[in-house]
C-alpha cells in the first residue's frame, strides 16, 4: 500500500463505461417500440441482434491532459482507430491497455454516445527525490544502486513494490529477517512526488537451536561442530556463522554427508531439513532429520592402468587406503588426486581416474578399483599471462618452471604456483589454469594474476615493552618500475635503537637468475640495564657500513648467497658517569665493559646455502626453509673471527586451518686472535644474544652470560653487612654468548570467519634455547676486610667478612691531586682545593690560608659481583600468543610461562608489541 496515492481504480472506470452502454441499450429499444405498429403484439416483434445494437463507429479521436506524453504515445497503446468501430468491451480493454503501460494514473473515456472518443488521461508523478530513513546497518550507497527508482524518473506502484521486495531481500541478505519497509509518497508542485522508504531494520535473525534427529553413533555437538552454521551463544561473540543463511543451509547439509562419508557410513542421507523463523522474527530454529544406515569397510582396493609406464600392483601398494579399513570418502577423493598428480608428474596432463564402487550391503564392504583411462603424453603449448597491468611479463614468466615445448609435469606446475605467489606481488590465491591446447596431446598453462598495490608509505608510532616509544618510516617499492627490483629506504627512533638504511636489490641481474643487493646503513644502539624502574644506559654502540649480497640458484631449491661488509663500530660509555680522572673506570662500568671501548673496522665475507621450498615466504603453510652461513672477519680492519650459523624451518597445514611449524637456529662464533687471561678476545659488539623478542617467556637479553654486582646493606662498624636481595636494587648486564641454539614448535589455531575478519590469529608454542661460551671476566674489585686496631680482621654477624669501600685518589683536569679542606675551616669548608694546606680561589691557584686539607678520594661501596648464565643447559617456556591487525595497527601479544631457567636467567610473563599508522 502506498500511503497518499490518489489513483481512480479499474472497477471504477469499468463501472462507468458499462453503466453508459447500458443506458443507451435501453434508450434504442424504448424507440424502435414506438416506432412498430400498435396491432402488433410486442413479443411478436423480432429482436434486433444485440451487437448491432452496441456497435459504433469512432467518428474522432483525441487524448486529453497529457504534459510530458505525445497523445500518439498513448494511442499506441491502445486498439483504437478512427472509423473503426468501437463497443463496450473494446473500450474497457482500451483502459486497460493503456494502464498496462504504466505510464498513466488514471484515464476516463467520453463521448462514447457520440462517437467523438476522448480519452482524458492523468499522467503518473515525476520523482523528485528517493529518501531512505531508518537504515543503519544498511547505509545509502548500498541500497540506492540496488533498487530502480530515482529521480527524474516515472513513478509507478509497481517499481515502488519490486523496490521494497529488493531492500528487504537485502536485509535477509544479513540475516535480518524481520526487517519491514514502508513506501511513502509527498505530493509536491508540477506533479512532483518525493518516494520516502521508511526501514524498520529489526535485529539480526540469528541460528537459537539445531536439532538434529536420527543420529545414534555420533552425538548433537559433535555433529553441530562439523556445520559451518552455529548456535547463537556467547561463546560465538566472534563468529559470523551464527547469522541465518539459506545457502550455508544448504552447505551444512552437504558437511554432513562428507563427515558420515569419511567414517564409513557410505548409505548416510539427509532426509529433510527444514528451517523455522521464531514468533519474534528474531531467530531460527533449524531441525535436521538424517539417517546413519550402516558402516562400511574397504573391500579389496586395486589400480587398473592403461597407461603403459605404471605399474597396477605399485602403484596399488601406495594408496593410503587399505583392506579392512574403515571407508573414508575422503581418502577416496585423495587417492583421486595423488593418481592425478601421479600422471601428471610423468606427462599426462589430462589423465582420468575413475573409481570404480563395489558395495556389498551383507558384508559391509567397498570394493574399490581405480581406473586410469588411457593418456597421452602432453606438452606446454603455451603460457599465456593475464591481468598484469604493471609487471612485466617477464617478471612473472621467469618464475615459471615450465617453457613452451616443454613436457607437461604437475609437480613444476605447483612450483610455479608457488614461486609466483611469494613473489608478494598478487592477490592470494593464485592459480595456473590448465587448458586442453590445439591438440589432444597439448596443454596451455593460463597465468591469469590480479595485481595489488606493491608500494609501501609508512608512518608509524607505537609502544612496546621492549622499546617504550617508537616511531618509523619508511618508503619501499618492492616492485619497482614493474622489474620486480626492491627499492627501500627506512628511519627508525627509539628510546633503544636509531637507525637508517637504503637499500636495492636486483632479483635477476642483466637478466640472469643471479640475484645482487646493496644496502647502506647507519645505526645507533644503546645496551641498557635497570635499578628497580630505572632504566640506566650502559654502553652505546654507533655502526656505520654497507654491505653487498650476490645469490646464484644451484638447483630449483638450492641457492648460494655470497655477501661482503664493511662496518665502523663505535662503542662508548658516558663519561660523566662511568669516567674517573677521564678514564673508564672499571668500578663503575664494570671492566668488561671498559674492554670494549674504542672504534674498530669489521671487514667480512660470508658465505651461505639456501634451501627453500616454503609455498609462501610471506605466510608459509606448509614447505620447508634451511639456511647455513659462515663469516669471515679479517680481510683487512681491526677485528678477526670465524662465525657460523645455521636456521631450520618446517611448515605443516594439518588440515581445518591448523598450522604446525617447527623452527631450529644457532650459531658459533670463534675468534682468530688472542685474548688476555680474564678477557675474552670476541668482543661484546659481536656476541649472540639471546632473549626477547625472538624467545618469549625471557626478558630483553634475558637468556646467557651476565655479571651481576650486588651491594650491601649495614656498615662495617655495625658488623651487620648483609648481601642485597631485592632484585631491583641488582646491577645486571648481559654479556653475551659465543654460541647458542633456539628451537620453536609453534601452533596456529583457527578461529571463526568473524575473527579471521578482523585479523586475529591465535597460537601455542614451545621454546627451547641457551646462550653461553664465553671466558669468565676478571674482577673488578678486589675490596679489603676491615680490621680492628690490633690488626684482627672483623666479621659479620652471619660470619661473612666485613669489607672496607674503596677509596680512589681523585685529580683536576690537569692531574694534580685533589684535597678538601675541612668542614669546620672558616674560610672554605669542605670545598675541593689543589692546595694541601690552605685554599686556592680558583682550581690550581695560589695557596692561602693555614687549613690542613686532606686528600680527596672517591668512595666505593664494597659489592658481591658474579659471573651467571655461562650454560649450555636448555631454558624452557610455554606460552599463547595472538596477532592481530588491529585498528591502531599489527600487534603481538604474548603470555609465556619459563619452566627451565638457570640462574641469573632475567624472565618476562607478557610482552607485547604494537605500531599505528598517522
Amino acid at each position: 500500500m502506498v500511503t497518499a496515492l490518489k489513483v481512480t481504480k479499474f472497477g471504477a472506470r469499468a463501472s462507468a463505461v458499462l453503466m453508459a452502454g447500458t443506458t443507451l441499450f435501453a434508450l434504442a429499444t424504448a424507440a424502435q417500440a414506438q416506432q412498430a405498429p400498435a396491432s402488433a403484439p410486442a413479443a411478436q416483434q423480432p429482436a434486433p441482434a444485440p451487437e448491432a445494437l452496441e456497435t459504433r463507429t469512432i467518428r474522432t479521436l483525441r487524448v486529453d491532459g497529457t504534459q510530458r506524453l505525445e497523445p500518439e504515445t498513448v494511442l499506441s497503446y491502445t486498439r483504437l482507430r478512427v472509423g473503426q468501430t468501437y463497443t463496450t468491451e473494446s473500450l474497457d480493454q482500451a483502459i486497460r491497455d493503456v494502464l498496462a503501460s504504466e505510464l498513466l494514473a488514471d484515464v476516463t473515456i467520453e463521448g462514447v454516445e457520440s462517437g467523438d472518443i476522448v480519452l482524458r488521461v492523468r499522467e503518473n508523478p515525476v520523482i523528485n527525490r528517493v529518501i531512505l530513513e531508518g537504515n543503519k546497518r544498511l547505509k545509502d550507497d548500498k541500497i540506492v544502486k540496488e533498487i530502480k527508482l530515482a529521480p527524474r524518473q516515472m513513478f509507478t506502484r509497481t517499481a515502488v513494490r519490486a523496490d521494497v521486495a529488493r531492500i528487504i531481500e537485502l536485509y535477509r541478505r544479513q540475516g535480518r529477517f524481520a526487517a519491514s519497509v514502508e513506501p511513502k509518497m509527498v505530493s509536491l508542485d508540477q506533479n512532483r512526488v518525493d518516494v520516502v522508504f521508511e526501514v524498520r531494520e529489526g535485529p539480526k535473525s540469528r541460528v537459537r537451536q539445531i536439532n538434529i534427529i536420527g543420529n545414534e553413533q555420533f552425538s548433537d555437538g559433535k555433529l553441530r561442530g562439523e556445520m559451518a552454521t552455529k548456535q547463537s551463544r556467547l561463546t560465538s561473540i566472534l563468529s559470523s556463522n551464527t547469522s541465518y543463511d539459506q545457502d550455508r543451509l544448504a552447505y551444512d547439509q552437504q558437511k554432513l554427508r562428507q563427515f558420515y562419508l569419511t567414517q564409513g557410513y557410505a548409505d548416510f542421507r539427509v532426509v529433510s531439513a527444514v528451517a523455522e523463523l521464531t514468533p519474534d522474527k528474531r531467530d531460527f530454529i533449524i531441525t535436521y532429520v538424517i539417517e546413519e544406515g550402516p558402516r562400511y569397510k574397504f573391500g579389496p582396493v586395486t589400480v587398473d592402468s592403461n597407461i603403459r609406464d605404471f605399474d597396477d600392483t605399485a602403484l596399488a601398494k601406495g594408496l593410503a587406503m587399505k583392506e579392512g579399513d574403515w571407508y573414508n570418502a575422503k581418502l577416496v577423493e585423495d587417492t583421486i588426486d595423488q593418481l592425478s598428480e601421479t600422471a601428471g608428474a610423468f606427462g599426462y596432463a589430462f589423465a582420468n581416474v575413475n573409481p570404480d564402487f563395489n558395495r556389498d550391503r551383507e558384508k559391509l564392504t567397498m570394493t574399490i578399483n581405480f581406473n586410469i583411462a588411457e593418456a597421452r603424453r602432453t606438452y606446454v603449448e603455451r603460457i599465456d599471462i593475464t591481468g598484469n597491468t604493471q609487471t612485466q611479463d617477464k617478471v612473472i614468466r621467469r618464475e615459471m618452471r615450465l617453457a613452451e615445448g616443454d613436457a607437461f609435469n604437475t609437480f613444476l606446475v605447483k612450483r610455479s604456483q608457488d614461486r609466483i605467489n611469494s613473489l608478494g606481488y598478487f592477490n592470494e590465491k593464485f592459480e595456473i589454469e590448465q587448458k586442453e591446447g590445439s591438440a589432444p596431446d597439448r596443454v596451455i598453462l593460463t597465468a591469469n594474476v590480479e595485481e595489488k598495490s606493491t608500494g609501501e608509505l609508512t608512518l608509524s608510532a607505537g609502544f612496546s615493552s621492549l622499546e617504550r616509544f617508537i616511531f618509523q618510516g619508511s618508503v619501499r617499492q618492492r616492485n619497482f618500475r614493474g622489474k620486480g627490483q626492491d627499492l627501500r629506504l627506512s628511519a627508525d627512533y627509539s628510546s633503544y635503537s636509531k637507525s637508517v638504511e637504503l637499500g636495492f636489490t636486483e632479483p635477476y641481474l642483466f637478466d640472469q637468475n643471479v640475484a645482487l643487493g646493496g644496502t647502506l646503513f647507519r645505526r645507533d644502539y644503546n645496551s641498557f640495564n635497570y635499578l628497580g624502574t630505572d632504566r640506566r644506559t650502559t654502553y652505546e654502540q654507533v655502526s656505520t657500513g654497507g654491505q653487498v649480497v650476490l645469490g646464484v640458484p644451484l638447483t630449483e631449491f638450492w641457492t648460494l648467497s655470497g655477501r661482503y661488509s664493511l662496518t665502523h663500530d663505535a662503542v662508548s660509555l658516558d663519561e660523566n658517569t662511568f669516567f674517573t680522572n677521564g678514564a673508564c673506570d672499571p668500578l663503575k662500568a664494570g671492566r668488561y665493559l671498559c674492554e670494549a671501548l674504542g672504534n674498530r673496522w669489521t671487514s667480512a665475507v660470508g658465505l651461505s646455502l639456501i634451501y627453500d621450498s616454503l609455498n609462501s615466504r610471506l605466510r608459509p603453510t606448509r614447505g620447508q626453509r634451511l639456511v647455513l652461513g659462515t663469516d669471515f672477519a679479517g680481510l683487512g680492519g681491526d677485528v678477526k673471527y670465524l662465525r657460523g650459523r645455521f636456521d631450520a624451518d618446517k611448515y605443516w597445514n594439518i588440515g581445518s586451518g591448523f598450522i604446525f611449524s617447527a623452527g631450529l637456529e644457532g650459531g658459533y662464533i670463534h675468534s682468530l686472535e688472542d685474548g688476555a687471561p680474564g678477557v675474552d678476545p670476541v668482543r661484546i659488539t659481536d656476541r649472540f644474544f639471546l632473549g626477547e623478542p625472538q624467545f618469549r617467556g625471557f626478558d630483553i637479553r634475558g637468556v646467557g652470560p651476565r655479571i651481576q654486582r650486588i651491594g650491601f646493606t649495614g656498615t662495617v662498624a655495625s658488623g651487620n653487612q648483609t648481601l642485597i636481595v631485592d632484585e631491583d636494587q641488582i646491577f645486571d648486564d648481559a654479556i653475551g654468548g659465543r654460541a647458542y641454539y633456539l628451537g620453536k614448535l609453534e601452533l596456529e589455531i583457527p578461529l571463526g570467519a568473524g575473527a579471521r575478519e578482523m585479523g586475529i590469529r591465535p597460537s601455542i608454542f614451545l621454546m627451547a634455547g641457551a646462550n653461553w661460551g664465553v671466558r669468565a671476566p676478571n674482577k673488578t674489585a678486589n675490596f679489603a676486610q676491615a680490621t680492628d686496631g690490633a690488626g684482627n680482621p672483623l666479621f659479620n654477624a652471619d660470619g661473612s667478612p666485613s669489607l672496607l669501600p674503596i677509596e680512589t685518589p681523585q685529580f683536576d683536569g690537569n692531574g694534580n691531586p685533589l684535597f678538601a679542606v675541612p668542614i669546620t675551616d672558616s674560610v672554605a669548608p669542605g670545598q675541593l682545593t689543589t692546595c694541601s694546606v690552605g685554599f686556592a680561589a680558583t682550581l690550581g691557584g695560589a695557596c692561602s690560608g693555614t687549613s690542613i686539607n686532606t686528600r680527596y678520594n672517591l668512595q666505593t661501596d664494597p659489592f658481591l659481583e658474579r659471573f651467571l648464565g655461562n650454560s649450555p643447559k636448555p631454558r624452557l617456556s610455554v606460552g599463547v600468543g595472538v596477532n592481530w591487525n588491529s585498528p591502531f595497527g599489527p600487534l603481538r601479544l604474548d603470555l609465556a610461562h619459563a619452566f627451565l631457567t638457570q640462574e641469573g636467567d632475567d624472565t618476562k610473563l607478557f610482552t607485547f608489541n604494537v605500531g599505528t599508522a598517522f
